[in-house]
């Protein structure tokens, strides 16, 4: 079924007086009657509420019938219903879409009781008028009545505010993608898989009205086979599940107390309930586990914090982290690294008594002012002995005959590093090394591998399962150790989020991940064979009746004849034969904008909005070999600005009915930087928005709580004394002037990465310039917006600028943010 029909109510002149007109009964869908034998209505009993919210579930999400005490009720068009009165309850439905911001009343005649919601939330009512502000795309109106005299007198109809807010009643079977089901939709946010790949453990997160901010969590024991429910944890409060060697028991952690359960039997018991701080437990051996136990420091009431470092701006830098052993039989702790650093376990050999731990001793000498010391602890007399210290390094894990580390280009005086002469490498782009038992010799294994080694499990043969960043994408690789050869794994997937392997010869591989335009699917692969199966597709449950944006991959070649990638969302059955606002989204520091379904910037949900989608990947990003993420040192703009304003270019000559003319940027962090740097360099955009963005590089510096460790890579070598051009040349703020961009920033009030006063910078120069600028601040925010509620708010804000700027369409930004 595909109608939809438009009720245009228009404006009187300028009295703001409206008409309503009545919606159509014919797509309203009505059900009843609903209980017809209870004694008693709702409003009658003391449960009123709780009786609606029960049903309303049920009522949402059926669309042809339901079975309410053994009686089968179907929905049937408001307009055959020709009963004067029905007796129980009686369920109203109908989705109201809008294409843009509306306000308006929804009026409800002949209906004396009644609750009615909205997209699940309720609304009060005053005298059966209902008011709405309706975000663009469908909202789902449910209405159950309790008491109604006559069914032929019943009308709905809804006045809009001024001419353009108009309301379409629609029958579709595809809906466009909202925010709420964005965020919403129940994804697998950590999983585990036993040693014998019998059984499986996924902790699942979703949220809905009810509990708001408070994400509903649960965790399941699963047979992989069956997928039949062994055990349910509901509170969602177990986590760090482990498997014992021997695969009879389950050991998870929750408020503070270790418990373990048998696979066989499902009993439980405690094993210790003294262990709050603890974190990241493993089985050393079959009757010891090994683990991480945080102290927080006592807080400080002086007068005054004496500063014992950069470090110590960071709120949790004088707790201390030390990694212990757990004696399951007699409940005994040991200490098993030194208590003068907080150290991190990097991994264990039980069969030598070896622990390897990291640590970072305070050592500003050479960028990025940090040093990290790898450690061995022999569990036999307690020694300690110093594999190597580091500028550079990410993880570490035993290999046969010595380690394998990540760490980058630069590890060990350039071991990784494959760049031309005089370039300086990029050491967010992660390598992989052998390094020898001794910490001595070094072999560089990654160095003609393009994509950016991240988290790593080495396997018992020694081949190693590696997760990279490959340009826009990350995925899964077997470097086979025999054969010095990286495999990539075929895991039907463009952004692999988590994975978890058996302890066979050949091991199974459980993951979960996303493709730009399809949502979160568990799979397993077999290693050996290469192959891939779907065990969970969220398709199927959340967004089966979704429209979701036509992607086409996009790249050019830049001035320096390097190919930049791209890909472009087009809005699901978009008319090109008119012209339509877009958006252009970049990051510009050291990552790639991955190809994930969702997330904090959802780019299928801004082309459900009707914007035609582009982000592109500019020079200097990881995950495209070492020279061009090389490019992003010293630059602060440099090639990145070039690539986006011509990128923007290319994408409007290919793209003909986007219209030039509307066409908004915007990016976060680093790209809020860029953001703030390509409305000093050009008039391209229409529209632009900073999220936490830098505008003073000295000041991020010097102030940010990693600003100085950040820089030891982007401005490696370069300070404010001895290279004071890039500081300043490079700091958008000292370019205002030049800005005719309208421009939004926003900030978190409480951010710690890129302190507000980066927003505040720009927002009071281009003030007293007089130029187009907005300034919103999210209180108690920090680098990002995560809470469901200030989300919600923030892509309100975003979608209502581009609205006001790109669409001409200044009512959504102005209900937001009332001129009082």
């Amino acid at each position: 079924m595909f109608k939809k029909v438009i009720f245009a109510l228009c404006a009187m002149g300028v009295s703001q007086n409206t008409l309503a007109e009545p919606l159509d009964k014919k797509y309203i869908s009505y059900l009843g009657p609903i209980a017809p034998l209870n004694q008693f209505k709702p409003y009658e009993t003391a449960q009123q509420n709780e009786i609606i919210n029960n049903l309303l579930p049920h009522i949402e999400k059926t669309d042809k019938s339901l079975s309410i005490f053994g009686e089968k009720l179907t929905w049937k068009p408001l307009s055959k219903l020709s009963a004067l009165t029905e007796p129980g309850l009686q369920a109203i439905k109908l989705t109201l879409s809008v294409k843009r911001f509306v306000e308006g009343k929804l009026k409800t005649q002949g209906i004396e009781k009644a609750s009615l919601f909205i997209n699940s939330q309720t609304l009060s009512d005053n005298d059966g008028t209902y008011n709405l502000s309706l975000t663009p795309g469908d909202h789902q109106v449910v209405i159950i009545a309790e008491k109604v005299a006559d069914w032929n007198k019943v009308v709905l109809d809804f006045e809009g505010k001024a001419e353009h807010d108009k309301v379409t009643l629609s029958t579709d079977d595809l809906h466009p993608l909202s925010a709420q089901q964005l965020y919403d939709a129940k994804v697998i946010s950590d999983l585990s898989l036993s040693p014998d790949a019998k059984q499986m453990v996924w902790t699942s997160l979703a949220y809905n009205n009810k509990s708001k901010n408070n994400a509903i969590r649960a965790s399941e024991l699963l047979d992989k086979k069956t997928h039949l429910v062994r055990y349910r944890w509901e509170d969602g409060k177990a986590s760090n599940f482990i498997w014992s060697p021997n695969n009879k028991n389950l050991v998870y952690l929750i408020d503070g107390k270790l418990k373990q359960l048998n696979r066989k039997t499902l009993a439980i018991s405690t094993l210790s309930d003294n262990l709050t701080g603890a974190s990241g437990f493993e089985y050393f051996d079959d009757t010891t586990l090994i683990f991480s136990w945080n102290k927080t420091a006592k807080k400080n009431e002086s007068l005054t914090k004496h500063y014992k470092g950069l470090e110590d701006r960071w709120s949790y830098a004088r707790n201390s982290n030390q990694v212990h052993l757990l004696d399951l039989n007699s409940g005994i702790v040991r200490q098993v690294s030194s208590p003068k650093f907080s150290h991190t376990l990097e991994d264990f050999n039980a069969n030598t008594g070896k622990v390897l731990l990291s640590r970072n001793p305070i050592n500003y000498a050479a960028p990025p002012h940090m040093l990290t010391e790898l450690v061995e602890v022999s569990l036999n007399d307690n020694s300690e002995k110093l594999i190597g210290s580091y500028r550079t390094f990410n993880s570490a894990q035993y290999a046969k005959n010595g380690f394998y580390i990540s760490a980058g280009p630069a590890f060990m005086n350039g071991a990784g590093q494959n760049l031309p002469k005089g370039m300086l490498p990029n050491n967010y782009d992660g390598q992989l090394y052998k390094v020898s038992a001794d910490g001595k010799k070094v072999t560089g294994i990654s160095k003609s591998f393009n994509p950016s080694i991240g988290h790593f499990e080495v396997l018992k043969n020694d081949d190693i399962v590696l997760s990279v960043t490959e340009k826009d994408t990350r995925q899964l690789y077997l470097f086979d150790e025999s054969k010095r050869r990286f495999k990539k794994l075929k895991t039907q997937l463009d952004i692999v989020e988590k994975f978890s392997l058996s302890a066979a010869k050949k091991p199974s591989l459980l993951y979960s991940g996303t493709n730009a335009s399809n949502p979160q699917k568990i799979m397993q692969l077999n290693l050996a064979k290469n192959r891939s199966k779907v065990l969970l597709d969220s398709q199927t449950h959340f967004y089966q009746d979704s429209e979701i944006a036509t992607l086409e991959e996009f790249n050019f070649v830049n001035k320096d004849k390097v190919e930049i990638t791209g890909r472009v969302y087009i809005p699901h059955n978009l008319d090109k034969t008119k012209k339509h606002p877009a958006l252009v989204y970049y990051y510009g520091g050291t990552s790639p904008v991955t190809r994930g379904f969702t997330g904090r910037y959802p780019f299928n949900f801004w082309a459900a909005n009707g914007y035609v989608v582009y982000v592109l990947q500019p020079t200097g990003a990881t995950g495209f070999g070492q020279e061009f993420s090389a490019k992003h040192v010293n630059a602060w703009g440099n090639y990145t600005a070039d690539d986006i304003i011509k990128g923007t270019g290319e994408f409007l000559k290919a793209y003909p009915y986007v219209d030039a003319k509307k066409v908004g940027n915007l990016g976060a962090s680093y790209g809020g930087f860029m953001t703030m740097l390509l409305a000093t360099q050009t008039d391209i955009f229409s529209a632009s928005i900073s999220h936490a963005g830098i505008s003073n590089i000295t000041s991020y510096w010097g102030q940010g709580w990693w600003g100085y460790l950040y820089s030891g890579e982007a401005s490696k070598g370069s300070f404010p004394w001895n290279n004071a051009k890039l500081y300043s040349q490079h700091s958008p703020v000292f370019s205002a002037d030049k800005v005719t961009t309208p421009l939004l920033l926003i900030h978190g009030n409480a951010d710690t990465n890129v302190p507000p006063g980066e927003s505040h910078n720009m927002y009071t120069a281009l003030k007293l310039l007089d130029k187009d600028v907005e300034l919103v601040e999210y209180k108690n925010t920090n680098h990002q917006v995560f809470a469901r509620d200030k989300r919600f708010h923030w892509w309100n804000t975003i979608m209502a600028y581009f609205d006001k700027n790109l669409k001409d369409q200044p009512q959504w930004w102005d209900h937001l943010y009332p001129n009082k």
